[in-house]
């Protein structure tokens, strides 16, 4: 029994302590004793476990949804050798059970949306296997799939295409050091197209990207290259001293990122090259050279 403090009021004394027991699914005033409600829903389950092996035997409770798959995860698995407690079917169960699995599998993917999309789910995963992306990123890169698909983008358009923007709006929408170069690379697309399907997604669906920060570049292009920690810190320093008097604005992350670590290897006497830095953030030397003398000009780097 447990006592807690409702907001209404005994009719019949005007007490506002109640009583609720949850048990006998009744509310009691404890002044009077007047049983106010005595119908009170329960969550709860009906069973009683004592073990915890018990409370995990018995709980009814199935797989969270999963967007990244094309049935969300919902879908019913028919086993077509052994029944429940593992023992063999016989033969001429076991032949009624394939007859039910290829009826359950044609009904699975009977419409078009159904095909496209496990489809587009089979490119996501091998992208996202290939890339090393969360599973959290892979979901919301199927959630902006299927928004594309309700909205009818993918008429005309390449569904690998597609895939592949989705993917990279939802490495940018979760700050995730990944470039359109990179996805690209890792698809069956080029970038040109990959980008005309990003700026669609982009001005169809409505959304927002966040600006991309230099800062989230720094410790790849750093692992690429072999460069220390203590290298690392100090381009870290340059790179929020740039970013407080506006230095970064409208340039490149990745050019910026690459220049202050080749800045912090100079300062701290670490022999790496521009040719280096520049294949490990995939930019050129160039690149490097120009933001250099910015940044050397106005921070009075030395």
């Amino acid at each position: 029994m447990q006592r807690v403090i409702q907001k209404d009021l005994c009719p019949r004394c005007g007490s506002s302590e109640l009583i609720t027991d949850r048990e006998m699914g009744e509310i009691v005033c404890s002044n009077c004793g007047l049983v106010i409600l005595d119908e009170i829903l329960t969550r709860s389950p009906e069973w009683r476990a004592f073990t915890l092996e018990e409370k995990r035997s018995q709980r009814r409770v199935g797989a969270p949804t999963d967007y990244s798959r094309f049935n969300k995860g919902l879908s019913t698995t028919i086993w077509v050798n052994r029944d429940a407690f593992g023992y063999p079917l016989p033969p001429k169960v076991r032949r009624q059970m394939w007859r039910l699995r290829r009826w359950q599998i044609r009904s699975r993917i009977s419409t078009s949306d159904d095909r496209n999309l496990m489809q587009a789910m089979n490119e996501l995963e091998r992208l996202s296997e290939k890339l090393h992306i969360s599973p959290p990123t892979q979901e919301t890169a199927a959630i902006i799939y299927r928004k594309a698909l309700t909205a009818r983008l993918i008429r005309g358009r390449s569904i690998a295409a597609i895939v592949a923007a989705a993917l990279y709006i939802a490495c940018r929408l979760a700050q995730t050091p990944r470039t359109i170069k990179e996805v690209a690379r890792a698809s069956a697309r080029d970038r040109k197209e990959i980008s005309r399907c990003y700026f669609l997604l982009l001005n169809r669906l409505k959304m927002k990207m966040p600006v991309q920060d230099p800062l989230n570049y720094i410790s790849k292009i750093a692992e690429r290259t072999s460069i220390s920690g203590e290298t690392q810190g100090l381009a870290i320093k340059i790179l929020r001293k740039a970013k407080r008097k506006r230095i970064t604005t409208g340039k490149d992350p990745i050019g910026i990122a690459a220049t202050v670590l080749y800045i912090a290897c100079q300062l701290k006497g670490e022999k790496i090259t521009q040719k280096t830095i520049a294949a490990a953030a995939n930019v050129t030397e160039v690149t490097i050279r120009n933001r250099k003398r910015e940044l050397m000009k106005k921070l009075k780097l030395h």
